[in-house]
């Protein structure tokens, strides 16, 4: 008897999948911009990176990450409190790949100093490309990196940390840190009653001979599998900074019990959680009191790689848009050769070219603030503005490469709607929109003069320009309105448009111009593609970002 068969149709007119690629020589706008900002010397160690990163078995682990998410163990068989919190072995695999090549401690030394230029710029590159692979596994990474800048402010914790932290291994185990290969540090700041307000924290901490005990809550604590973390609790001299591990120094688990773990729209790889502290132990981080002052060295850090993290799905949108198009035929042409398809990517490109250039030049900044004020002021400035401005974007953004690729773009099949569902997560944490635009304000009225100067300073690196005197003329204006918070939002656009345009400027002079004309010179369309370019501009952005 023959078998019914239903293959009813050959399989064409799709596209091959797109994987084993470079992800770093495969994208000329970020290979000029890492030249542009200083880390030329690193390009067959980021060729290295892009390569290994791009392969299909990295999207296979990133994907597999995502659909099997972590689980919270609470008890072990016997009834023993344990509050584990078990991942797919995908997920440590990428965690290894990121601390092999050092996304977690590259940018310090071994004693926890600054390693210098182009220590930031580098890394970021090789941030900017994991996560168009998996962005979710770079939350613990980041906050490892950052927690020690927070950790310098109590040096002889941070010397017997850096040991562990210096090391390029990734140690999944649940064991006391001090007995470990290497370590990974998350943190927990946020309470029910506050949220951003973190002065209305009501953890405690008492004394407890050289350490506290620490009773309260966190309403989100993330990254709940690392083996310490940085939280801030109430102590006799007010808010203050804790380190808080999971085992005590009698090597038991310590008092952090989970309570469970977020149900999240994305971020699905990395575990968020909430958690009750029944009298935890841990150690102080800085004096009494300076609890706010010593954890924003750690979130100027990690607001750094929210920006980073953002450029780099929409990196990604990108390009499997181009891939799709150049690979589709809809009436009898390759869609890339549509005249609507083409204003739509080569728009998109230009916002992608813009926000890389964005980015390195703000981690420049990060590599010579410690000996160039100017710098540094560049760095307190922009920050918030440039995550503000990249964060928020890349949710449209993501939307509009999905819809690009139609019906497969919106399948859990393919990598945008994963895409898509990250987005929001770095808008949103380590500070809203609102909050980055209050953060801005707050910069400029403790440092005007340092502030104004650094507007001065892109003024000067835009000039010729279109529209960018305009944009620093009422950008200066709104920040010295004594109602300026009521146009914030505005002002702090124009701020980061007004950088991305300098940025750019220093790597493609012809598309911040574009880039100018179409961003600063009018608001510009809410729909990618509603703007006019020559068609050698077109070919030009397309090309650039996908050859």
């Amino acid at each position: 008897m023959t078998q019914p068969t239903f293959a009813t149709h050959e399989v064409f007119n799709q596209p091959p999948p797109f994987e084993d690629i470079d992800l770093f020589t495969v994208d000329r706008p970020l290979v000029e911009a890492v030249v542009a900002f200083g880390g030329a010397a690193a390009d067959l160690d980021l060729a290295a990176f892009g390569k290994f990163w791009g392969s299909a078995t990295m999207a296979q682990r990133g994907r597999e990450a995502n659909e099997n998410t972590p689980k919270l163990r609470v008890f072990d068989s016997k009834g023993n409190r344990r509050d584990e919190v078990e991942f797919h072995p995908s997920y440590h695999e990428m965690m290894g790949h990121s601390a092999h090549f050092g996304l977690h401690n590259s940018t310090w030394t071994a004693q926890g100093q600054p390693a210098g230029a182009p220590s930031e710029v580098v890394r970021a590159a090789k941030f900017y490309m994991a996560a168009q692979v998996e962005d979710g596994h770079l939350c613990p990474i980041t906050m490892t990196r950052a927690s020690v800048a927070a950790l310098a402010a109590q040096p002889d914790l941070l010397a017997r940390v850096m040991p562990l932290v210096s090391t390029r291994r990734y140690d999944p185990s649940f064991a006391p840190w001090w007995t470990k290969r290497g370590m990974t540090l998350g943190m927990g700041m946020t309470e029910k009653q506050g949220g951003t307000d973190l002065r209305s924290n009501m953890t405690r901490a008492v004394r407890d001979g050289e350490a506290y005990r620490v009773t309260g809550h966190k309403w989100f604590m993330s990254a709940p599998m690392c083996d310490a973390f940085l939280v801030l609790a109430q102590a006799d001299g007010g808010l203050t900074c804790f380190f808080m591990p999971r085992f005590v120094p009698d090597g038991s688990v310590n008092a952090i019990h989970f309570q469970r773990l977020k149900d999240k729209l994305g971020n699905r790889s990395n575990a968020s959680s909430e958690v009750e502290f029944v009298g935890a132990y841990a150690e102080r981080v800085g004096e009494e009191g300076k609890g706010i002052r010593t954890i924003i060295q750690m979130v100027q850090l990690t607001r750094q790689d929210c920006a980073i993290g953002s450029a780099g799905l929409m990196r990604s949108g990108l390009a499997h848009a181009l891939h799709h198009a150049r690979h589709r035929s809809v009436f009898q042409k390759r869609l890339a050769d549509q005249p609507l398809m083409q204003a739509v990517l080569s728009d998109m490109a230009l916002h992608v070219e813009a926000s890389v250039a964005l980015v390195m030049r703000l981690s420049r900044a990060f590599d010579q603030a410690p000996l160039d004020q100017g710098e540094a002021a560049y760095m307190r400035l922009l920050t918030p503005a440039i995550k503000y401005w990249i964060c928020k974007s890349a949710p449209a953004f993501l939307y509009e490469a999905m819809e690009c690729l139609g019906g497969n773009g919106y399948a859990e099949e393919g990598i945008l709607a994963r895409h898509f569902r990250e987005a929001p997560v770095n808008a949103i944490w380590e500070g809203s929109g609102n909050v980055m635009c209050l953060d801005v304000l707050r910069a400029l009225s403790r440092e005007p003069d340092a502030a104004m100067a650094v507007l001065q300073n892109l003024a000067g690196e835009t000039k010729g320009l279109t529209g960018t005197a305009e944009a620093a003329d009422f950008t200066a204006k709104a920040f010295r309105r004594s109602d300026g918070e009521r146009i914030a939002r505005l002002a702090v656009e124009k701020l980061a448009l007004l950088a991305a345009a300098a940025a750019l400027n220093a790597v493609s002079p012809r598309h911040a111009e574009l880039f100018a004309a179409t961003r600063l010179t009018a608001n510009h369309a809410s729909m990618y593609g509603a703007v006019e370019f020559e068609s050698n501009d077109v070919r030009a952005l397309m090309e650039r970002a996908l050859p």
